[in-house]
């Protein structure tokens, strides 16, 4: 079926206090209903470790680090994000289908090897995550322009495949983002319904240490939670991260090799019918860049 990736017109971020962003999202133990938090063996998705799906590890050769990244090159406007930095990395990227085998080389992750990136999943008739990430990706750097932001993007579907986890991590460190967002979508289970953002966890070990972004990384995160609740609809995850909405990791390289406060969020899950069909709507989705860019702005003026 055919899908509308045109965004609608676009407003401005609207920022919320803190308090108005936990409270959405439910951070308290009454409140949000749903399941509970799987057990160590139950709580990663079908894309194991979340960076990267369980592989074998051919020998391949990764593109030359993209430097430019997709950087927006027109004058902004002043708004509330002048001079401010953000990094908004589109999870995997189309055309890792056609690049098994350079995609599933091993790169350093600092605590470990993990594959270079993944195909992503899909919904059941055919939506690839990497063009969910692309779009929402692209609405999102547009509500962050409008405030002033510089933005850039890890890709734009610009490069054959990639970049591998280790390269998407350093190119927020490189361009010393105030706030790096890591756009996904989950592939579970039916019935396992709404969204997660992923945190990093203090993590040390070989080009790894997040002990300075930890904190950062938690705010950033829960006001994500707290906007993106609140301005889609959408309930925190009902398998994983407790009913917070929110799920702390040390697993996965972007997140350990990052030096900047960064987040992953898991949008929906892609491989229920119900979630599936608010991730394949044009208008949901513009509501989640918007989301996004609501608990960005947060973070950064708060």
């Amino acid at each position: 079926m055919p899908y509308d990736d045109s965004p609608p017109p676009t407003r401005r971020a609207r920022p919320l206090s803190v308090a108005a962003a936990l409270a959405a999202v439910c951070l308290t133990a009454a409140g949000c209903g749903g399941g509970q938090e799987p057990g160590a063996a139950g709580a990663a998705s079908p894309r194991p470790g979340g960076d990267a799906a369980t592989s074998t590890a051919p020998t391949g050769k990764e593109p030359e680090p993209t430097t430019s990244a997709s950087a927006s090159a027109k004058p902004l406007p002043k708004g509330l994000l002048t001079g401010r930095t953000v990094v908004i990395d589109p999870g995997h990227n189309p055309g890792n289908r056609d690049h098994t085998r350079e995609i599933n080389r091993q790169v350093d992750i600092g605590t470990g090897r993990k594959e270079c990136d993944t195909t992503g999943t899909a919904t059941n008739d055919g939506y690839a995550e990497a063009r969910f990430t692309l779009d929402v990706s692209h609405r999102l750097r547009a509500l962050l322009e409008a405030e002033g932001a510089r933005v850039r993007l890890t890709h734009d579907a610009d490069r054959p495949f990639g970049p591998c986890i280790d390269e998407r991590a350093r190119i927020g460190n490189e361009a010393k983002a105030d706030a790096v967002v890591s756009v996904h979508a989950d592939g579970s289970a039916v019935g396992n319904r709404g969204f997660h953002v992923i945190l990093p966890a203090g993590v040390k070990g070989g080009g790894a240490d997040t002990s300075k972004i930890v904190k950062s990384s938690a705010d950033l995160g829960a006001r994500i939670a707290g906007h993106f609740a609140r301005t889609t609809g959408s309930a925190p995850s009902n398998y994983i991260g407790g009913n917070t909405g929110l799920n702390t990791r040390d697993d996965l390289g972007g997140l350990n090799l990052s030096t900047v406060p960064k987040v992953f969020v898991e949008c929906g899950n892609m491989r229920d019918p119900k979630d599936a069909a608010l991730l394949t709507s044009a208008s949901w989705r513009q509501k989640a860049a918007q989301g996004l860019a609501d608990g960005i702005t947060s973070y950064l003026k708060g």
